[in-house]
């Protein structure tokens, strides 16, 4: 795995603008709306999250998996292919990225336990271990063989000097992070003055909301993971009452060296080497993504839809499988009968299925 972030192929080659994301979910608008779409991406997160602790597998695959499916749809729409299908994918192939692989065999079974239960419905998810084996490589050739993510966690626990230097090194999801090195530390920790200490409740927020944070659309996609985790550090330090009423700094009680007298959080953070407009960007849409959020619940009876603001309804888990199935039905309609629905532009897997159909045509005659 690449040591620096900037010259890896995250950086790269995955990190992209706004407009190449709503390019890519032009085809789905044409059946959803923006707002469908992504809670959508957050029910799909919340069964990643599902499958892959039924395999026990930890955060940082978790991790992974989130970011290859984000990947993924930047190349290709829900309406043309079976996401749940792609989402195994994923954990697998995030499984064996992470060096902690499973048998394929197990997550087929446990795909179709979690999708045939009573919260999802679904039926026809294949028992075949092959068709798992097939969905890797086409998703593995999607990637373009990029397996390389770097996430917000490492520059989390590396800003915070209390962290025990143990923790930094054996955390999931530990990789080194953009610019937690001692070779470009001036360029993000500025004049390096002070020391930020967290309540050990504030750290472990600010963990939990970057895990939130894959459940967005863009987060992983637009930013670098050390913005993502210095904005989760100003949302936690908002959020966690007992580090809003600090009253002055205190000394690292886990370190035998004196270490320099630490300075106000926002005072330290201020001084980071960042844009901090961006930043705020960034809060803003971990802030947006926790109010659409609001408006999804497994356990909502009497939801009536989705695509509304929350006061009007409660969005739930089978109302967003049955707006899937619609949009999937929808597309099969349009790409069997363009005559009579909207046109539409042949998928990839169309395409060639035409080419191998022509090939064996022209083989016969």
């Amino acid at each position: 795995m690449a040591a620096n972030f900037w010259v890896s192929s995250h950086y790269k080659r995955w990190m992209v603008d706004r407009s190449t994301i709503e390019q890519a979910r032009a085809d789905d608008q044409e059946y959803a709306t923006p707002n469908e779409l992504s809670l959508l991406g957050i029910l799909f997160a919340n069964i990643i999250v599902k499958l892959a602790r039924r395999l026990s597998l930890r955060q940082r695959v978790i991790a992974t998996a989130h970011v290859f499916f984000r990947r993924f749809y930047l190349k290709n729409s829900y309406c043309d292919t079976d996401p749940y299908m792609v989402i195994a994918a994923c954990v697998y192939v995030a499984a064996k990225a992470e060096e902690t692989p499973v048998h394929v065999k197990s997550v087929v079974n446990e795909a179709r336990n979690l999708y045939q239960s009573g919260e999802y419905h679904i039926k026809n998810f294949p028992s075949d271990n092959a068709r798992l084996a097939e969905m890797e490589f086409y998703l593995v050739d999607e990637l373009e063989c990029d397996l390389t993510v770097f996430h917000p966690y490492r520059t989390l626990l590396t800003l915070d000097s209390s962290t025990d230097s143990s923790l930094i090194h054996e955390a999931e999801a530990g990789e080194l992070g953009a610019g937690v090195n001692d070779e470009s530390s001036p360029r993000y920790w500025g004049t390096g003055a002070g020391k930020l200490e967290l309540p050990e409740g504030c750290i472990q927020l600010a963990w939990f909301i970057i895990n939130d944070t894959y459940r967005s659309d863009t987060l992983c996609l637009v930013y670098p993971p050390h913005m993502i985790a210095i904005a989760a550090i100003h949302v936690a330090i908002v959020l966690h009452a007992d580090t809003r009423k600090q009253p002055a700094p205190r000394r690292s009680s886990r370190r035998s060296n004196p270490s320099p007298r630490s300075t106000d959080a926002v005072a330290f953070l201020a001084g980071l080497n960042v844009n901090m407009s961006e930043i705020a960007t960034i809060m803003q849409d971990m802030l947006g993504l926790y109010k659409l959020w609001s408006m999804f619940s497994d356990d909502a009876p009497d939801a009536k839809g989705v695509g509304g603001s929350p006061g009007d309804s409660t969005v739930t888990t089978k109302s967003l499988v049955d707006l899937l199935t619609q949009m999937r039905g929808g597309r099969d309609r349009d790409v069997a009968h363009p005559d009579s629905g909207r046109p539409v532009q042949q998928t990839k897997l169309l395409e060639m299925t035409q080419t191998q159909s022509s090939l064996v045509s022209g083989w016969r005659a």
